[in-house]
């Protein structure tokens, strides 16, 4: 679970580690000594701030490929771009494409790994990740923050092992490709859904062949998450096939209540579970003890109780994470 800050909100600290990495930021002047180039996560990012990085994302790239042995790295953390929350990701997305020749051994790619002071989620502006999968194919870890412009076709790819998108808003066309999609190796997914307001238009109808499993036989955990419309999807959870075989099962950050809460447990049985993880929820202290009684040997997270708004007599429920 990424930290919650009751002032800040959720805060991502991309910078300290990454696919059980330490991560070391491309810099100029370089640092010194170089480590070790397959033992780390190597952080390539470019912006106007006086930090140190590279005001072109370009020269980033150039210097990442001067200073490292780039035919043993196995990790890469994209960070912001000028102008991100203008500018989209399509020239970063292509560079990498062209350099794949080079980075043989790359499995992991976290791409947007861009925190809130410098740009909302729902502000960076991503595109068609589609040919990162296509250019590495044996990559096993995809994490992509950021649903504005994102774009993903459906395809197959018989290596990956975990896929994230981080949104505050997740477009039902990138969802329904990720359903669309063959991935036998999967064993981890993961989307935050977010809300209408920032672009977030995913309907339980276009989760229903993720949550059929035919094209995910790997799948142990599944997170379906910070989403307004989290009882519908409880209740479509309560009856899919693809839960009776993870380990894990995430409907947390989102908008939860008692109804969702009642219709897992009068669903199929989740006492198989490692994990139920429904934090930030909106359930009642009555519901929780229910959840947690009908549940003994899972480890289920309530944390982060929350309580609705209320004005002139109507309840707002918010998610953890829309803009």
């Amino acid at each position: 679970m990424i930290e919650y800050d009751q002032y800040f909100g959720y805060k991502h600290r991309y910078a300290e580690r990454y696919a059980g990495l330490p991560v070391v930021q491309i810099t100029s002047p370089p640092g010194e000594p170089p480590p070790d180039s397959g033992e780390v996560a190597w952080r390539l990012s470019a912006s106007s701030w006086p930090d140190g990085t590279y005001d072109q994302f370009g020269d980033a790239f150039d210097a990442f490929f001067e200073q490292v042995d780039a035919s043993r790295v196995t990790a890469i953390v994209i960070g912001e771009w000028p102008d991100c929350y203008t500018e989209p990701s399509a020239p970063i997305v292509d560079r990498l494409v062209q350099e794949a020749p080079r980075l043989p051994a790359l499995r992991s790619l976290f791409f947007g790994a861009i925190s809130s002071d410098y740009s909302e989620i729902s502000w960076i502006q991503q595109s068609d990740i589609t040919p990162l999968l296509e250019a590495f194919p044996k990559l096993e870890r995809l994490e992509v923050r950021g649903g504005s412009g994102l774009r993903l076709r459906p395809i197959r790819h018989d290596a990956l092992r975990m896929l994230r998108i981080e949104t505050g808003g997740l477009d039902g066309s990138v969802t329904r490709a990720v359903a669309g999609s063959d991935l036998p190796a999967l064993e981890h997914l993961e989307l935050w859904l977010g809300v209408d307001e920032y672009g977030g238009t995913t309907t339980v109808a276009d989760l229903d062949p993720i949550l059929r499993g035919e094209r995910l036989p790997a799948l142990r955990y599944l997170g379906l998450q910070d989403s307004e419309i989290q009882d519908d999807i409880a209740a479509a959870v309560a009856s899919a096939p693809v839960v009776a075989r993870l380990e894990t099962l995430a409907l947390s950050m989102g908008v939860l209540t008692d109804q969702g809460a009642e219709a897992l447990l009068t669903g199929q049985p989740l006492t198989h579970l490692r994990r139920l993880d429904l934090h930030h929820h909106y359930l009642t202290d009555g519901m929780m003890r229910r959840v947690t009684e009908a549940l003994p040997g899972v480890e289920v997270d309530l944390s982060d109780q929350e309580e609705p708004d209320e004005d002139d007599g109507e309840e707002w429920h918010y998610v953890a994470v829309d803009e």
